[in-house]
């Protein structure tokens, strides 16, 4: 079985959705499948080989299509772009070998709705007009989350059509044992605090501003700690929070090491967004649990969806809820991932392969 996934990003990239095409490209592989992922040749700052970023199996091959560059022009530009990119990625031979043609890109899969090809869509965020206009004609549809299946099916899309897979982790990497100090030595956190972490983008849809608030309130023997890619959002909480300890991101590579320097984990999402709130399935959430470290997390549906009693449950948006629960938290024993990324792949396979 040959399938063909299309990535309109950059690659690599510091976002997730890097990590979560490597693996799911990855574990499709490690199924015996043939895959190809096709990206455009943007521009990138990371200059490691893709595989080695991201530490995946060079079991699937990558190519770069020539896409003018225009993503920095804004909307237009990005469009342009996209335009381009499925343009010329519809005449390679790979295109009509493929028995599926996969993104998550749904103006991509747009361009060839007449086409005659086997499309799956993969969304990740809440239906817009295009995505829904292409799950509708597409072959199947896959979801990261229930809430995304009932938003879809609210559109007007069969539920018969609709997986759910949530987004998942490498469980291996997780069964090596970091030492906390020499973690914490290693990303210049200091030894003599109970450490609380946050791992992601440092956004307010995420929570990173809730989170970085309730160091103004947790105990002095509790530290705050932030890791994430640079931003403004970023630049204004650490001058507004001079409590908190905030850090450069690390690659997806080294999140094991980077959880074992924690005392507890925190998952703040806003419930002020729909996609944080209600359709997310954050990498980092199966990532928490694989780490068998105490887990803090807002109340909202996607995240109780994902990790149901095995986490301390704080009020979304309450700095001062959140800081009262970083004092003792919980430890759940036996905590087990939700899925591998080769569990994923099968359950994907299994729906779409007729």
């Amino acid at each position: 079985m040959n399938i063909l996934y299309l990535a309109f990003i950059r690659l690599p990239t510091e976002k997730a959705h890097g990590v979560q095409i490597m693996k799911t490209c990855e574990a499709l592989a490690e199924q015996g499948v043939d895959v190809e992922l096709v990206i455009p040749g943007r521009k990138t700052y990371i200059k490691e080989n893709p595989f080695e970023y991201y530490d995946v199996k060079k079991n699937f091959s990558i190519k770069k299509l020539y896409v003018l560059d225009l993503v920095k022009w804004g909307s237009l530009g990005f469009t342009f772009s996209a335009l381009w990119f499925s343009e010329i990625a519809k005449w390679r031979k790979s295109f009509w070998k493929a028995d599926i043609i996969y993104s998550r890109d749904a103006f991509v899969l747009l361009q060839y709705l007449l086409l005659r090809r086997k499309l799956v869509y993969e969304a990740h965020t809440k239906p817009t007009f295009i995505s829904t206009f292409v799950a509708k004609r597409s072959y199947k549809l896959i979801v990261i989350s229930e809430g995304l299946r009932d938003a879809y099916i609210a559109k007007g899309i069969p539920e018969e059509k609709i997986t759910v897979a949530h987004d998942a982790i490498d469980p291996e990497p997780f069964q090596k044992h970091y030492d906390q100090k020499e973690s914490r030595e290693w990303l210049g956190i200091p030894q003599d605090k109970k450490v609380a972490l946050y791992v992601g983008k440092i956004d307010e849809a995420k929570g990173a501003d809730t989170f970085a608030a309730a160091s103004e309130h947790v105990p002095e023997d509790t530290l705050c700690v932030l890791i994430g890619p640079e931003s403004p959002l970023k630049d204004s909480l650490k001058a507004k929070y001079p409590k908190a300890l905030f850090l450069p991101e690390t690659p997806y590579r080294e999140l094991p090491r980077v959880l074992a320097s924690a005392d507890v984990l925190v998952l703040s999402n806003s419930a002020k967004n729909e996609d944080a709130s209600l359709y997310t399935s954050p990498l980092k959430a199966f990532a928490y649990l694989a780490s068998g470290k105490p887990i803090v997390a807002s109340d909202v549906p996607a995240l109780r969806k994902i990790f149901g009693d095995k986490v301390l449950f704080f009020a979304p948006n309450d700095q001062y809820v959140l800081a009262q629960q970083l004092i003792n938290p919980i430890q759940r024993k036996n905590i087990q991932p939700w899925f591998s990324w080769e569990d994923r792949a099968r359950h994907i396979l299994g729906q779409v392969v007729n």
